[in-house]
């Protein structure tokens, strides 16, 4: 790990994105909360699909509500651990969220992500993030140029959008770039993640778990974040969990 990167873990509270067996996720949501119990998290955010990504089983409004119930029965058992409700929202091509904004309003924590027509062109693809970043309802834009540098599934080339323009929505906004912990992601680049840096951005440090034991997979964000010289303050899922549900209900 990065010189630093020990320290940026070891001030983690939580992980905001993550997924369970209830989107394309392996584990029951169970499961996944106890993980991140055993690894020293207060709080873990349960960040399924949204409904028009099929492909991975998105949740109709119907299943997160009933997602929602269960996670609210869960906390009654799981002490001073909070699993925090959520949903990766995927960005439509116009802007808007794949999600209802009474549901958007119901959920704890909101990643935004684009996951189609990745090979837009840089001008509509900035549109359709900048839409998203303003809505009120997005806490984190998540894994921002949709990449994959290594993996199964192949490579992918970085989305092209116009970084100096989002980096500073993000920033008005009040909306967390994510720093992709994945290995096949590693997402922002780190010439991105310096901008990003520059911009006065917030940030969180993510694993996008699709298995338990994906979630110690931040040590690979926080090195990169070390890297960068991400300000520490400016994490914030190294934020208590009263200052970090402010933030995402602003």
């Amino acid at each position: 790990m990065a010189q630093g990167g020990q320290e940026i873990r070891a001030a983690l509270r939580g992980d905001l994105h993550s997924h369970s067996d209830w989107s394309d996720g392996g584990s029951p949501i169970q499961e996944m909360a106890v993980t991140a119990m055993e690894l020293g998290h207060e709080y873990q955010a349960l960040t399924d699909h949204s409904p028009r990504l099929t492909v991975a089983n998105g949740l109709t409004i119907e299943r997160l509500e009933k997602q929602l119930r269960i996670v609210g029965t869960l906390n009654k058992h799981l002490g001073d651990f909070r699993l925090l409700t959520g949903i990766e929202c995927d960005i439509n091509e116009d802007g808007t969220l794949d999600q209802t904004d009474e549901m958007l309003g119901r959920v704890d924590i909101v990643v935004a992500s684009v996951h189609s027509k990745l090979r837009a062109d840089s001008g509509s693809m900035t549109r359709r993030m900048l839409r998203a970043i303003e809505n009120p309802h997005t806490d984190i834009l998540g894994h921002c140029t949709g990449r994959l540098v290594t993996g199964g599934r192949g490579t992918r080339p970085e989305s092209q959008f116009d970084a100096a323009r989002v980096f500073a929505a993000c920033a008005d906004n009040g909306v967390a770039v994510e720093i992709n912990s994945r290995p096949e992601r590693l997402d922002p680049p780190r010439r991105l993640l310096r901008q990003a840096v520059e911009a006065g951005c917030l940030f969180s440090i993510d694993t996008d778990a699709h298995a338990p034991g994906q979630l110690d997979w931040q040590a690979y964000g926080c090195a990169r974040a070390a890297e960068c010289e991400v300000p520490l303050d400016r994490i914030v899922n190294t934020w208590p969990v009263d200052q970090l549900l402010a933030w995402a209900g602003r």
